[in-house]
């Protein structure tokens, strides 16, 4: 569901680059959606289910049904009012909430406007939003993936139908995107409801903030807001200082970071979902070489995707900006922007996966404090590489400053996955095992093969250019197919066998 939910993501993309293009009217949508998109990451799908889903199992586990029921109902009852207030505020206040998010906005009229125009649209997408990560929170304790994984599609759908059906009726075509965002907002919470009715678990809001539950879940948000703060807080400084650059700046940073986000949620998140519990339970079990085998065996699948991984989207960048983007208003000079910008991006898809890898062997422990710090090292890294790379590219008039941002964030990955790996040895949680070396060896001539290949068979960026929808595609697959069985050809011929690694279990 999540890789249908990724795919759909793209064809959202591409519509909206072709039917929108990269200028100041998507760069004030992508700000209007993820200002709400912002708190949602840092509450409903942060700080909330990190508190939420551990105590509700307890509940289940250890109480009866109708005290599960009514836990349920405080719970939404507490934070339905919370995500009230805030979305009045919101809406009330969003010319301000733009001032501090785009600052950049403030000496564009028409920009500013139109930003707060649409922040007042998409802010109560955070209050339905939030109420869908609860549900899906509901369903997920009771063993139902599926439901709240596919969910996320409706939004793509949304914003689809918005940008085709909508936006040719609008005064201004790109609100439409705004009233999607809202839409889908809605239409997510509601495709749960029957899921819920069926479990019988449909929350009956009701307000007793004493209730010991509520007063559990709300002690746990406290330092897990703290910690999912960190990461959201990167992206918004790169948002900050790119609506100070030049129009389409903040678009060009969406639609790379949107081609970074896939290899790292299929294979990263993916990889890191699976090792928690058994980290957790290596921990439980007070078996040290074991919980240092799992990371171990995750740390070598790491290295055997991510490498290639961030070869090819680095060589490949121009072309698969040109084939999912470059239609209509989405023109030459945006798909060179935007290359740029993935290729800084994609040097530290590396980094990023290790953070989501390395983080788990902290969680497992109960330690939420240690990469939390580390978390905080590494923002404060990122606003000072930002400067560094940012500043000299504006004053000496370099073409594609954004990239820079880009950069940076990528630079500060590195460092947070580095600063981890060193904690988790220097604690003795983590002692590699040993052929890392052959392992090297392999993948990096592995690599070397695939990059022979591709520069062979990969035409002129200029070319793709000429072709026509089609063509790019059928030629981007046949890049992706030749550049996939070139290194796992060669990984094989140069004898590593990963499909018999498995991953420790208990002695």
């Amino acid at each position: 569901m999540t890789m249908v939910s990724r795919i759909m993501g793209f064809l959202r993309d591409m519509v909206l680059a072709r039917y929108f293009g990269a200028d100041a009217g998507t760069d004030a949508f992508f700000v209007a959606f993820k200002i709400p998109n912002f708190m949602r990451r840092l509450f409903a799908e942060g700080a909330f289910s990190q508190a939420f889903v551990p105590v509700l199992s307890e509940y289940k586990t250890r109480r009866e049904h109708e005290e599960v029921r009514e836990l349920v109902n405080h719970v939404t009852g507490s934070l339905g009012v919370i995500l009230i207030g805030i979305t009045v505020v919101g809406v009330i206040l969003a010319p301000i909430f733009i001032m501090i998010f785009a600052p950049g906005f403030i000496g564009d009229a028409n920009k500013f406007d139109l930003a707060s125009t649409m922040l007042r649209i998409t802010f109560p997408y955070l209050l339905f939003i939030s109420l869908t990560a609860l549900a899906g929170g509901i369903l997920n304790t009771y063993g139902h993936f599926g439901i709240p994984a596919f969910t996320p599609v409706l939004l793509n759908i949304s914003l689809i139908s918005a940008a085709i059906f909508l936006a040719p009726y609008m005064e201004k075509p790109v609100v439409a995107l705004a009233w999607g965002v809202l839409i889908a907002g809605i239409a997510q919470l509601l495709f749960q409801i029957p899921y819920l009715i069926r479990i019988h678990m449909l929350p009956m809001p009701s307000l007793n903030r004493a209730h010991e539950g509520v007063v559990r879940i709300m002690k746990l948000m406290l330092p897990s807001i703290f910690g999912s703060s960190v990461a959201q807080i990167n992206l918004l400084v790169d948002t900050l200082i790119a609506s100070f650059l030049a129009s389409g700046s903040v678009s060009w940073l969406y639609y790379s970071d949107r081609l970074v986000e896939f290899p790292l949620g299929v294979f990263g998140i993916a990889l890191a979902t699976v090792i928690l519990p058994s980290l957790s339970n290596r921990h439980a079990e007070h078996d040290p070489h074991q919980f240092s085998r799992t990371l171990d065996w995750a740390m070598r699948w790491v290295l055997i995707i991510g490498v290639p991984s961030t070869i090819a989207l680095f060589m490949m960048a121009a072309p698969m900006i040109i084939t999912l983007f470059q239609y209509g208003e989405f023109d030459r000079d945006a798909v060179d922007k935007t290359t740029l910008s993935l290729m800084a991006y994609s040097l530290g898809l590396l980094g990023f996966i290790m953070v989501k890898v390395l983080a788990p062997g902290f969680f497992a422990r109960q330690d939420t404090r240690t990469p939390v710090r580390i978390g905080v090292i590494a923002m404060v890294s990122n606003m000072v590489l930002n400067m560094l790379f940012v500043v000299p590219m504006t004053i000496y008039g370099y073409d594609a400053p954004h990239a820079g941002l880009a950069l940076a964030t990528s630079c500060a990955a590195i460092i947070n996955a580095s600063l981890l790996f060193h904690t988790l040895q220097k604690h003795g949680l983590y002692k590699p095992e040993s052929g890392w070396i052959r392992l090297f060896i392999q993948v990096a001539a592995a690599s070397a093969m695939m990059v022979i290949s591709l520069s062979w068979w990969m035409a002129d960026h200029s070319e793709w250019m000429t072709w026509d929808m089609k063509f790019r595609a059928w030629n981007l697959v046949l890049l992706i197919m030749l550049g996939a069985i070139t290194y796992t050809s060669a990984l094989i011929l140069f004898g590593a066998r990963p499909w018999r690694w498995k991953m420790p279990r208990s002695e």
